[in-house]
């Protein structure tokens, strides 16, 4: 049999892909690779073997996605997640080009597609996500505003600030300041 890639909805940081990874092991399925949104099998699955990582996915609060439209928007999600958390560097292209790479598809019928299904441009998630590791990242006060203003791909600290406080309504300074416990969790945001 030839292997068979699934793609799973909600897989947002490391301990997701720990718990998909768990209940693929107990349903006695093999796995090639394993990264955000995606589980590449070493051979295809029965349509009961399936269903049954379907429920379990489930239970854990993931989906399964099956549709090649959810697929598209779960991929780009998780490409953008993976350059917004986890890159030591800044992007040295903007994020329509990275999408255009990483997927093989025109961005234009990628941003129609995923503003048509989630309700919002990309540029917009991309600035929602990175307002999300701003808040993050001043909460833990380990960088200052121009090293998180350069890890996020930002053009100036300024630019950073006019976002942030258009967006949460204070600036950065303030934010930090109070404290205050405004994150999301990233699969609300």
């Amino acid at each position: 049999m030839s292997p068979q890639t699934l793609y799973i909805k909600n897989m947002v940081c490391q301990r997701c892909i720990e718990a998909v990874e768990e209940e693929f092991n107990l349903a006695q399925i093999p796995i090639k690779s394993i990264q955000l949104g995606m589980v590449n099998l070493e051979s295809e699955i029965s349509d009961e073997q399936k269903s049954s990582i379907r429920d379990a996915l489930k239970k854990r609060g993931f989906e399964l996605l099956e549709q090649k439209n959810s697929q598209f928007i779960e991929q780009i999600k998780n490409l953008l997640l993976k350059q917004i958390l986890y890159q030591k560097e800044p992007l040295n292209v903007n994020y329509s080009t990275y999408l255009e790479q990483e997927i093989g598809k025109n961005y234009h019928s990628l941003s129609t597609l995923f503003s048509s299904v989630e309700g919002i441009t990309i540029e917009r998630f991309i600035i929602l996500q990175k307002l999300e590791r701003v808040k993050e990242l001043l909460i833990y006060d380990e960088l200052s505003l121009s090293k998180i203003a350069y890890k996020l791909n930002y053009s100036s600290v300024q630019h950073l600030s006019n976002q942030f406080k258009k967006s949460i309504g204070m600036t950065p300074s303030q934010f930090k300041k109070t404290q205050a416990n405004m994150r999301k969790p990233l699969d609300e945001v």
